[in-house]
């Protein structure tokens, strides 16, 4: 460590030096244990470090676990304690800006430091796992010598500023945004208003508002590109966020003159950093200040804030060097005419190609199966830039790279090169071409494996990529290991989120489907599901809802979301009914195992238990039954009767609450008050019905809306209490198979 401190001195700028080295000697600190455990790990988020899971759910808390493989195919011990474990190092890449000599140190590090892979996530940030804590102060000054930093790329903080990787050569584009979100990045990094926040804050640019490349609608703060009379500036958007549930951003200014756009950032820094909830951190985000202050007030507090704040030269200076702003191909355009085509070439192009509005150049997408590019390849791809493009490549949100001003003439041999390393596979953009989170593999709150799941559907869909229908090709599947949207699930056209089910004292991996969701128009619809499915099904249910598309649209020219949004939910929720039943265990024992991992799914040896005189528990029969209540919550708010649906809703809740009460108690109230404060009493304070995940969150939802009934309901309103109440039904299974947990380690403790 001290030698490359030694080494790049001169190369990073005092700041980021002084930061790495109080981060240093943090390190120090802790392990002297002489820093607060909680400080420390607020410390190390806001560096980009995380913790990691470890072997498919074992907690990464101090406990042993068993033998691990890395990708690379070296073996780790398990962690003695959380220290001696690896974890994930989170590198910020404001609006997904790359160049080769970043990507060669991209590389160079993942092979030193992590796994040999560089992982690109939804928000064009690039990640590395298996990393060891006393390393990344190296990392930090390596990737600080080439000009990137990890500094607030996790934690309560602003986080990477992202924007349209086609900004600047997009043909529906108003003006580029990359100067205003690289400005924004510049100007909020490490920024004294934003440091007190009470969760993290996201921000986004889109030069359109038909396009999905900005997805402006789901995050805290978007700025669509506009222009008036002459002026550039910004549709500006607040309060959007995915998450458990979700919420959809308001318009706060219709325009937004661009000189604006950094001082409206640290006002509403200042006020969510006075206002925002600090305590209950499933209520801190911005989008749930804005909907408990209402718009109006919300903006009202912005601008008093915005009239008093001291002025900075920042807010304006980067203006006057937009005119410098450009890119300057390194290539002259020149046609494809006449150019021989290597075979796999037509099928690269129809998709992985984009023309830019320059004439004679073309955008080249480098789809990356869950993400993730080698070393070797990130290495080799840096290459290829270089020859190529220059300077301009980008990541994306759908966790690919692109590169930019390719002369059209010079595609085949970029193809051929590009396949030689295996960077030319097909179907970007596409169904195909699946986003997933991290899930079981590596975070500590994944349910299912979401990425074994986008590994299994790709390798179904690519082989029949070609033959099927054009409006199923182009469908997008985003998948989440469990309920918080890493993934995006809530906007994609087939989006799954992972979750479980106990099963005649089994826990069998699950994915909620969730249909609705629009990924066009910026995120322009947020999806509900329809319907628990046990994970090995999913596959099945991919084949029957597009099958079922194709065989029922209207006419050819009704989309996929166009055709599921004039259908009736229960219609939905019959195509997907016969996928929901989970086999005996001795019938069929790979429904008890996830995608990528061959052992049964389950926390304990649960025992067989399957004869046929065995029944299902009367709980296991009142959670379905909420679950079929809040799935009837979805059908009145699709016939908009707002009150039933909301009544139903809190219904859903009410049953699942009853469900785990008569578990314990034999005689029950069916009063909905004397059921909540049941409820709260022996579930909600005694934490029972807390996990891992939500930290009773979720419970939460119950107890607020018994106590305060809603009195004016809107669509929005109503989808988000149908959320809510999905979750407390799936926390309400999580408690069920916790009780059922404890119970047969007392029987086994009596046994004993």
């Amino acid at each position: 460590m001290k030698e490359w401190k030694e080494i790049l001195k001169d190369e990073i700028s005092t700041e980021l030096t002084e930061q790495i080295d109080i981060f240093e000697t943090q390190i120090e600190l802790k392990k002297l244990e002489k820093i607060d455990d909680k400080i420390f790990a607020e410390t190390r988020l806001r560096k980009g470090v995380y913790g990691q899971r470890y072997d498919n759910g074992q907690r990464n808390d101090g406990e042993k676990t068993r033998e691990l493989n890395y990708p690379s195919g070296d073996k780790l011990k398990g962690p003695e304690t959380v220290w001696d474990a690896p974890g994930m190092l989170r590198i910020k890449i404001p609006f997904g800006g790359v160049n080769p000599k970043q990507l060669r140190m991209l590389a160079d590090l993942s092979e030193e430091y992590a796994d040999a892979v560089v992982h690109i996530t939804t928000r064009q940030d690039i990640q590395y796992h298996f990393v060891h804590i006393e390393d990344t102060p190296t990392i930090m000054r390596r990737l600080a010598s080439v000009g990137i930093t990890t500094h607030e790329a996790c934690g309560n903080v602003v986080r990477n500023v992202t924007a349209c990787p086609l900004s600047g050569v997009c043909q529906d584009e108003t003006f580029d945004v990359s100067p205003y979100a690289k400005a924004m990045a510049d100007f909020m990094l490490n920024h004294p208003d934003c440091q007190d926040f009470g969760r993290k804050f996201k921000i986004a640019f889109s030069g359109c508002s038909e396009h999905a490349c900005g997805i402006v609608n789901m995050h805290d703060l978007g700025g669509i590109a506009k222009t008036k009379e002459g002026k550039n500036g910004f549709e500006i958007y607040v309060g959007g966020g995915l998450g458990a549930v979700p919420h959809q951003a308001k318009i706060m200014y219709e325009f937004l003159p661009e000189e604006e756009i950094l001082p409206l950032m640290q006002a509403i820094g200042r006020v969510f950093a006075r206002l925002g909830e600090k305590k209950n951190r499933a209520k801190a985000r911005v989008k749930f200040l804005v909907a408990r202050l209402g718009m109006d007030e919300f903006t009202r507090l912005v601008e008093e804030e915005r009239q008093i704040l001291p002025h900075d030269k920042r807010w304006t200076s980067y203006i006057g060097e937009l005119s410098a702003w450009g890119e300057n191909p390194i290539k002259e355009p020149t046609s494809l005419n006449g150019e021989a085509k290597p075979e796999g070439f037509e099928h690269w192009q129809e998709k992985n190609v984009i023309s830019q509005r320059q004439e004679g150049y073309r955008v080249v997408v480098i789809m990356l199966p869950l993400g993730d590019i080698s070393s070797h390849q990130t290495r080799k791809l840096a290459d290829i830039s270089e020859k190529y493009v220059g300077d301009y490549v980008r990541t994306t949100v759908e966790q690919n790279f692109v590169l930019r001003w390719v002369s059209e003439s010079d595609l085949p041999a970029l193809y051929e090169e590009l396949n030689t390393i295996g960077l030319a596979e097909p179907g970007a953009g596409t169904i195909v071409d699946i986003t997933a989170c991290p899930g079981t593999d590596t975070c500590k709150l994944g349910i299912a494996s979401s990425r074994g799941l986008a590994d299994e559907l790709r390798e179904m869909l690519s082989p029949k990529q070609w033959e099927l229908d054009d409006a199923v090709r182009n469908l997008r599947i985003k998948i989440s290991g469990c309920f918080n949207s890493c993934g995006q699930h809530h906007i994609a056209d087939l989006g799954f989120y992972g979750n479980s089910r106990t099963f005649k004292g089994y826990k069998v991996p699950h994915f909620q489907v969730v249909l609705g969701g629009q990924w066009i128009n910026n995120a322009g619809n947020f999806g509900l599901a329809i319907g628990a499915v046990p994970s090995k099904n999913i596959p099945q249910v991919v084949l029957k809802l597009t099958d079922y598309y194709v065989e029922n649209r209207r006419s050819k020219d009704e989309s996929f979301q166009e055709y599921f949004a004039g259908q009736k939910k229960s219609v939905l929720k019959e195509q997907i009914l016969e996928f929901t039943e989970v086999p005996p265990y001795l019938e069929d024992s790979s429904f008890y195992t996830d995608w990528g991992d061959p052992r049964v799914f389950t926390l304990g040896d649960m025992g067989v238990g399957e004869c046929a005189g065995e029944v299902v528990s009367l709980t296991e029969v009142e959670l379905q039954s909420a679950e079929r209540i809040c799935f009837e919550a979805q059908v009145e708010l699709e016939d908009g009767k707002l009150n039933e649906a909301e009544e139903k809703a809190y219904n859903a809740m009410i049953r699942g609450a009853s469900a785990l009460l008569r578990k314990e108690f034999q005689d029950i109230s069916s009063d909905p008050d004397e059921i909540v404060a049941d409820f709260k009493q022996h579930f909600y304070d005694t934490k029972l019905f807390w996990d891992r995940f939500a930290h009773g969150k979720f419970g939460k939802y119950l107890i607020n809306r018994n106590e305060n009934p809603p009195s004016n309901l809107n669509n929005d309103s109503v989808h988000q209490k149908i959320e809510e109440s999905q979750l407390f039904i799936e926390a309400a299974h999580a408690c069920y198979a916790k009780m059922m947990d404890i119970e047969k380690k007392e029987l086994s403790g009596k046994a004993k």
